[in-house]
C-alpha cells in the first residue's frame, strides 16, 4: 500500500498504562491531527489513565477499559468489538498489550502499525519501525514514521479546563499558600530503585528554605503514598513550609495545582510529565531510571550520579540502591538553586507562576 497518498477518516491509538507514558503519546496524536486534520481521532486505554487525555481537542472519544468490569473473556470480547466497530482506516499500537492486540485484530484497518514487532505478533501489523532511541515521547511518535510523519519538538500537552483552575485555587487558599511562591514536590515512587529517600527530600526542602524563606512546598500523594509525605513531614525542621492535602487529589486537579507552581521537582512518575505537559519547569532526581524521560528543553533538567549501572531500568537492586543512597541532598541542593535562579525565579527574583495566573 502507498502511503504516501494515505488519508485516514478514522485513527485508532493505543496506550493503555500508565499514566504518564498516556501523557507521553499525547505528541504523537497532536503530530496525526496536524497531518490529518480531516480525521477523527480516537484513544484506547486504562480507565485510570483516561483524565490525561480528557479536554484535548484533537481527541474525538476516549475509550477507556475498566478491567473490573470486564470480568469474562466474552465481556472482554464484547467491549473489543464495540470499540472496533466505528471502522478505523489506522492503528497505532503503542504498546502490543495482549488487550491492545485484540483491538488491533479485531479493528479491520488497512494500516496497523506498531514498532518492534515480535515475530508472533506480525501477522497483526502491516508496516513496523525500530525506533531510536531518546526522549519517551519522540520514541513514541517514531512508529509513525511509516507516514513519513516525523516528531519535531513536541511536548506533551494538558488541556485544562477554567474549572480545573479555580479547583486548584481553592486548593491553594485552604492549604495558605496562594499568594506564595510555591514549587509541588513528588516523592513517591512505587519501585524502591525509582524513589529517593523521604529523609533526603527532608534535607532538600530545609536547604531550599533556608535560601528562599517565603518559599512553600506542595506535597501531594497518590492512594498508598501517604506514608512517604507522613515521613518527610516527621522529618522536617520547617513544618511550615510545608502544604500537605488532607486527601488524595484526582489527576486533572494535580495537573492544575503543578501549572499554578514555579517549579516541580521530585522522582520519574507522572507528575513530572505534567509539569511539563502545562510548561512547568522540572528537576528530576534520577536512581534506575534513564534521560530518556526528560524533556529536552534547558527548563526540564535531572541529576544522577553516573554509576556505571545507571541506568539499569530494573526493578530492584542487587547494590542496596547505590545510585540513590549516594546522591546526598548536598549534592543535590545547588543544581536544583542554579535551576531555579534559570528558570524559576522567585518574585524578588523576577515573575512568579503562581501569582500571576
Amino acid at each position: 500500500m502507498d502511503l504516501s497518498t494515505f488519508r485516514p477518516k478514522r485513527i485508532l491509538l493505543c496506550q493503555l498504562r500508565q499514566i504518564g507514558d498516556v501523557l507521553l503519546a499525547t505528541p504523537a496524536v497532536e503530530i496525526l491531527a496536524n497531518a490529518y486534520p480531516q480525521a477523527e481521532i480516537h484513544f484506547f486505554t486504562e480507565s485510570k489513565c483516561a483524565p490525561m487525555l480528557h479536554n484535548n481537542p484533537h481527541i474525538a472519544k476516549v475509550w477507556g477499559v475498566d478491567k473490573k468490569k470486564l470480568k469474562t473473556l466474552w465481556d472482554e470480547i464484547k467491549y473489543y468489538r464495540e470499540v472496533t466497530s466505528t471502522s478505523f482506516d489506522l492503528v497505532v499500537d503503542f504498546q502490543q498489550l495482549p488487550r491492545c492486540r485484540w483491538v488491533v485484530g479485531f479493528s479491520g484497518a488497512s494500516v496497523r502499525l506498531a514498532s518492534e514487532v515480535r515475530w508472533y505478533n506480525r501477522i497483526l501489523y502491516t508496516h513496523s519501525t525500530r525506533p531510536e532511541h531518546g526522549y519517551a515521547a519522540h520514541f513514541k511518535a517514531q512508529t509513525l514514521a511509516p507516514l513519513g510523519l516525523r516528531w519535531n519538538g513536541e511536548r506533551p500537552r494538558l488541556y485544562l479546563t477554567e474549572d480545573e483552575h479555580t479547583l486548584a485555587h481553592k486548593l491553594f487558599v485552604e492549604l495558605g499558600i496562594e499568594n506564595a511562591p510555591v514549587v509541588s514536590m513528588d516523592i513517591s515512587h512505587r519501585r524502591e530503585p525509582r524513589r529517593w529517600p523521604a529523609a533526603y527530600y527532608a534535607r532538600l526542602v530545609e536547604g531550599l528554605a533556608e535560601q528562599h524563606p517565603d518559599i512553600r512546598f506542595f506535597l501531594p500523594y497518590g492512594p498508598g503514598e501517604e506514608k512517604d509525605v507522613e515521613e518527610l513531614y516527621a522529618l522536617c525542621s520547617v513544618k511550615d513550609r510545608l502544604a500537605i492535602p488532607t486527601r488524595v487529589i484526582g489527576l486533572r486537579k494535580l495537573a492544575a495545582c503543578i501549572d499554578r507552581c514555579l517549579m516541580h521537582i521530585g522522582n520519574c512518575s507522572a507528575p513530572r510529565h505534567m509539569a511539563v505537559a502545562v510548561n512547568t519547569p522540572t528537576f528530576t532526581i534520577l536512581g534506575a531510571t534513564s534521560k530518556g524521560w526528560t524533556f529536552p528543553s534547558p527548563d526540564n533538567a535531572d541529576c544522577q550520579l553516573n554509576l556505571p549501572c545507571q541506568p539499569c531500568n530494573k526493578n530492584s537492586c542487587p547494590r542496596d540502591h547505590e545510585c540513590l543512597v549516594k546522591l546526598t541532598p548536598e549534592l543535590v541542593l545547588p543544581q536544583v538553586l542554579e535551576h531555579m535562579r534559570r528558570f524559576a525565579p522567585l518574585p524578588s527574583q523576577g515573575s512568579c507562576k503562581a501569582m500571576n495566573t
